[in-house]
């Protein structure tokens, strides 16, 4: 079957380029228009950002998640809404964690903004983590993926790439007079891990100006149903014991491991999955004019009792340790001015924003009677604004245009950490947090972009941003902590080509400059990770990218393709180095009972990944969109330590860590528009990823040899009555695989059924 799936996927590059922000935030009414449009343009299809002259531009390598798409995918979560998305690849380190990559980056070299809000923070992990989890997918509009270093724009952490968050709004109807109201009921269910849940909304429209959308969910997750254990490549027996560490990876764990040793057709239920969810939001727009608006928005995501899989339990721990998120809580509030207020300015948008991220994690350790908590709060202020100019003439084909625009965030962090004894009756002993509190972590910049178009066809781009960085954190003499004042200054810069070779044919050259500076988690952070006990290194130095970038893009009436082949240099790239028990610091006893310990270092030399992904969008006849994506990476990179015992020992050059195999995704979708009813299938893909870092090859969430491939097959229907009535199905893994992301912890669901019906009245 996946020789077959990459037969069929391989002819096809994929990738849809991000539309323009919608003057109109358009839910209820305009969500109905939207969808009509979506439907006349064909399945997978976005718009193109279209220019004062009526021509379409675009200038990097990106693609978009349409509402329509979201709606008939049914993703579990914001991450995994990006799963068909050329470039892009989802890890899971737990059920509800998820961690998309960009050109084989993730985490801190990956930017999420939400609704032009930046959501990297100070203590973002470093590698897969959790936080673009806490945006609920049923409260997107639109997901936008920029490939490549963005820093330009983007500012710090855009080493691989931009993940862009667009809500769901109410619609202002100029036309409106009074008070109108109008409900949705959602109500949706998931086999695999015995999921329900439902949101509530309601939309009122207060006259001509005004409009307000509010919302609240929930979701009770169990645990996760796969469809078998995920062998290493090198078994030889397909019905042999499934040891863990040998044939097995050593997580996850199974519930009838206990039960059923030699039987691997019972191992499907996995420890340490499920967990609670709770969302609530609220948007209120007012028109100033027809161009412009004020925006004031506030969304809160409460995770609640979400176990680490990998930790839950560790690997060679007892089933009954586990390391548990209680709680992992982000919220976010702003207001701000959009729109066009003058002739010479040009989609403005300013927006100053609070958030609050929460987490409490919990480890317990029943036969030491031992049991950990950790509790961190980070609460940011930020302030942004952009601008572009109108088009000005040069002659009769020539203009030029400037955009530009300022941010800057600031956090304050606390961290408490404390360790008890659940046998005896004492206070606990405090201890060290994962980050020090009172820490404070600032950044900012100014950035510019030109575009000109010297002769007709041909488009000419350029861009700039300063920044600057300051992290400020106190000391701590008992774990051997020392403070940090430092500032970190960086300049960066773009340059792009676009050639309108014949009206359907553009080919597209662009250099783009990223940055990244060391933020706490690199500088001060002590934390368990999926290959060990990690800790802080202060004397880390920015790491920085160029990347190069070539595409070409066909759009025709019934066909869109398009190609881009990428290299990506990375120098001083901030990754693990290998450590002894002997090197942890003090008042860090999770540090000495680690399989592995780890610190993070600049690496010596320039790391290399090169790429090529895309794929290509066919509208035929009938109602009937076949679409489809290809995406491959390669990365190497200086060798920064590893153990005698390792085969990369050594070695000048190994393998960067978790970069995706070879994918792809192929989708055919048939849809009627006068009854509302569709149908389709969809096909996700991957081969081995058998190169591996030295960290990898003791990362208990790789099976020995590398990850195998895959191929997933779902099959979908669905009718939507306007804004009125909407069931979506979706029969997942229809041949019940046993597969997972490379790097993840948790296999993927196994054969099962998505469900969601809405209502509106």
């Amino acid at each position: 079957m996946l020789r077959a799936a990459v037969v069929c996927a391989s002819f096809a590059w994929l990738g849809a380029v991000p539309p323009a922000r919608a003057e109109d935030e358009g839910f209820g009414a305009g969500t109905a228009a939207e969808a009509a449009a979506e439907d006349e343009a064909g399945y997978g299809a976005t718009a193109r950002v279209p220019a004062e002259d009526g021509e379409d531009r675009e200038d990097r390598a990106s693609s978009a998640v349409t509402r329509r798409e979201l709606e008939e995918r049914l993703p579990r979560s914001a991450p995994d809404a990006l799963r068909y998305e050329p470039g892009v690849y989802v890890q899971q380190t737990a059920h509800g964690q998820a961690s998309p990559y960009v050109r084989g980056m993730t985490g801190q070299q990956v930017v999420h903004v939400f609704d032009g809000v930046r959501m990297n923070n100070g203590i973002y992990r470093q590698g897969p983590n959790q936080y673009f989890f806490t945006v609920d997918s049923r409260t997107v509009r639109r997901l936008e993926v920029v490939r490549g270093s963005a820093s330009t724009r983007f500012g710090s952490d855009a080493l691989g790439g931009a993940i862009l968050a667009e809500p769901v709004g109410p619609f202002v109807d100029p036309e409106g007079r009074g008070l109108a109201l109008h409900g949705r009921l959602f109500a949706h269910r998931a086999s695999a891990d015995e999921t329900w849940g439902g949101r509530a909304e309601v939309e009122a429209r207060l006259g001509r100006r005004t409009a307000l959308l509010a919302g609240a969910g929930y979701r009770d997750v169990g645990l996760l149903e796969s469809g078998g254990i995920v062998r290493h490549r090198d078994d030889p027996s397909a019905s042999g014991e499934a040891t863990r560490g040998t044939v097995a990876p050593w997580v996850p764990r199974f519930v009838e491991e206990a039960d059923y040793p030699g039987d691997p057709d019972r191992w499907r239920t996995q420890l340490g999955t499920g967990f609670r969810e709770a969302t609530f939001d609220g948007r209120l727009v007012h028109a100033l004019s027809d161009d412009l608006r004020i925006v004031t928005a506030a969304y809160g995501y409460r995770q609640l009792d979400a176990p680490r899989t990998d930790h839950c339990p560790a690997p060679e721990s007892p089933v009954s340790e586990c390391l548990r998120v209680e709680e992992q809580f982000r919220t976010l509030a702003y207001a701000a001015i959009r729109g066009d207020v003058a002739e010479g300015i040009r989609d403005l948008d300013v927006t100053v924003s609070y958030q609050q991220h929460h987490e409490l994690r919990r480890r317990d350790r029943s036969r030491s009677f031992v049991r950990f908590d950790w509790t961190d709060d980070v609460h940011t202020l930020g302030l942004s604004a952009r601008a572009s100019s109108k088009r000005i003439g040069l002659g009769e084909a020539a203009w030029w245009r400037l955009r530009g625009g300022l941010d800057a965030y600031g956090d304050l962090v606390r961290s408490e950490a404390t360790q008890r004894f659940t046998n005896v009756d004492r206070p606990p002993t405090e201890m060290r947090g994962q980050y020090l509190g009172g820490s404070r972590y600032g950044q900012g910049g100014v950035w510019l972009e030109a575009e000109i178009q010297p002769v007709r066809d041909l488009v000419v781009r350029s861009g700039g941003r300063a920044s600057l960085v300051a992290v400020d954190t106190p000391a701590d003499m008992e774990s051997g902590t020392r403070a940090i004042d430092r500032t970190f200054a960086a300049a960066v810069g773009r340059a792009g080509v676009e050639w309108r070779a014949t009206g359907e044919l553009s080919l597209l050259a662009n250099l783009d400059q990223g940055f990244r500076a060391p933020n706490l988690d690199d500088l001060t952070s002590r934390q368990q990770t999926g290959p060990g006990f990690q800790f802080e290194n202060p004397d880390l130095e920015p790491e920085r990218t160029t990347t190069f970038e070539l595409g070409g893009i066909v759009d025709l009436e019934w066909l869109r393709v398009d190609a881009w082949t990428y290299a990506t240099l990375l120098e001083s790239g901030i990754v693990r180095a290998v450590r002894e028990a002997t090197d942890c610091p003090p008042d860090t006893p999770q540090c000495d009972s680690s399989r592995n310990q780890f610190q993070l270092v600049n690496a010596r030399g320039t790391a290399v990944i090169v790429g090529a992904e895309g794929g290509a969008t066919a509208y035929l006849p009938g109602g009937f969109t076949v679409r489809g994506t290809l995406s491959w990476a390669w990365g190497e990179g200086p060798n920064t330590g590893a153990r005698p015992t390792d085969p990369s020992y050594g070695r000048e050059r190994v393998p960067l860590s978790r970069v995706p195999p070879l994918n792809g995704t192929l989708e055919g979708r048939f849809r009627d528009l006068g009854s509302g009813l569709y149908a389709g299938a969809a096909l996700r893909w991957a081969l081995a990823q058998t190169r591996l870092a030295p960290s990898d090859r003791s990362d208990a969430r790789i099976p020995l040899g590398g990850t195998p491939g895959y191929a997933v097959v779902d099959l979908r229907a669905g009718i939507r009555r306007s804004d009125r009535l909407r069931i979506a199905l979706v029969l997942e893994n229809l041949f019940d695989a046993a597969w997972r992301a490379h790097g993840s912890s948790v296999n993927g669901p196994g054969r099962g059924f998505l469900l969601e019906a809405m209502v509106g009245f």
